[in-house]
């Protein structure tokens, strides 16, 4: 058995090492400095009364440009999202923004129907596509034009995200993982293959890109349809991108069973994105396998766990602390990395998820039908 683990802890530092030369390379980018005054159109699909709703949405209110609009979208008029709206329309009454009632997606993917209906009633080609547990700051428009205005080529840029826990123990492990396991493995992807993906919360993406590539019709069939956009945009030519702004997830409070299901959801999901990818996880994660490897020789505790243990401190530390802004969270750190490890493993048993109320078969190509 040390023969198979050792090697996968080598592998392991050696993955750490990456994340610190990856996390490096993405620091050293510089936002462009360019005025751009093209009109921007954020696009928000809403689903009930999220926790701290008000203050996310509010922080796209508040934006510091001089063109743009805000258009939400929610299925029924009785979403307990549409209150919330209302109150901030009357609030900013200066800023253009729209409700739309879309009715029940013909499709599963209900996020990808809102989206559709609103980019349809778009004034302007550039969109910022962000989830209603978004936080970001007044300056974010700014940015992220100025980086499109800076690549004609530019079809779709992903934005960062520091994970905000709330109070239960289960979100704050996940924030962890989310701040040094998860966004350590996007900075090594960047480095290694280039961004050819888009991660879900905020997106930011042409219009006439998402056309190009078929639009919403080739992407509302799959689950992970943030990730299949930047694929398709970078296989069509597109030129694709991590942006240089940082947002805030913030992602509640959530009970153990909550928690556990969007988890394996996520695993499961990620496992039909990117299949080799996944395999590759292993290395992600090398405290787990540290200990495997000390239970079945424990006379190599007194390299393998120290070592295992620095690497993996300096690169939670570069991620979370140096590139985005977020506390580590080292008294939870190893728990998490454990709990990771369980879920990567369950990742690969089983083809169906939980979302949104309904129960859903996963395809081998990232489609999914309900069950």
């Amino acid at each position: 058995m040390p023969f198979v683990l050792v090697p996968l802890l080598v592998g392991s530092w050696v993955y750490c090492l990456l994340i610190l030369v990856a996390a490096r390379k993405y620091i050293a980018v510089r936002p462009p400095s360019l005025s751009a005054v093209e009109g921007v159109s954020i696009l928000k699909p809403l689903s009930g009364l999220d926790e701290g709703l008000e203050d996310n949405l509010r922080s796209f209110f508040t934006q510091e440009y001089a063109l743009f609009e805000i258009l939400f979208a929610v299925r029924q008029e009785s979403d307990g999202a549409v209150p919330v709206v209302r109150k901030l329309q009357a609030e900013y009454p200066g800023v253009a923004s729209r409700l739309l009632i879309v009715g029940e997606p013909p499709y599963p993917n209900a996020k990808v129907w809102s989206l559709e209906q609103m980019m349809a009633v778009a004034s302007h080609d550039l969109l910022v596509m962000a989830d209603s547990d978004m936080r970001v700051g007044p300056d974010l428009l700014r940015v992220t034009a100025a980086e499109f205005a800076a690549d004609p080529k530019l079809g779709v840029a992903t934005c960062p995200y520091r994970a905000i826990a709330g109070a239960s123990l289960w979100s704050r492990l996940e924030a962890v993982g989310m701040n040094t396991e998860f966004f350590g493995g996007v900075l090594v992807a960047r480095m290694l293959e280039g961004v050819k993906f888009a991660l879900g919360p905020t997106i930011v993406a042409r219009k006439r890109c998402l056309q190009a590539i078929g639009g919403w019709d080739r992407l509302n069939r799959y689950l992970a349809e943030d990730f299949v956009m930047g694929n398709f945009a970078a296989e069509a030519g597109w030129n694709v991108i991590l942006s240089s702004y940082v947002v805030e997830h913030r992602i509640g409070s959530e009970s153990f069973a909550k928690n556990t299901a969007h988890r394996v959801r996520w695993a499961r999901s990620t496992r039909r994105s990117r299949p080799a990818g996944y395999i590759g996880q292993v290395f992600t994660n090398p405290l787990p396998i540290a200990l495997l490897a000390v239970a079945v020789a424990p006379r190599m505790w007194p390299f393998l766990l120290p070592m295992t243990l620095l690497l993996r401190g300096f690169a939670a530390q570069t991620v979370a602390g140096d590139v985005l802004r977020a506390p580590v969270g080292w008294l939870l750190l190893g728990f998490q990395d454990i709990l990771s490890f369980v879920f990567w493993i369950a990742g690969f048993f089983g083809n169906t998820i939980e979302w949104r109320g309904g129960r859903y078969k996963l395809h081998s190509d990232g489609t999914f039908t309900p069950d």
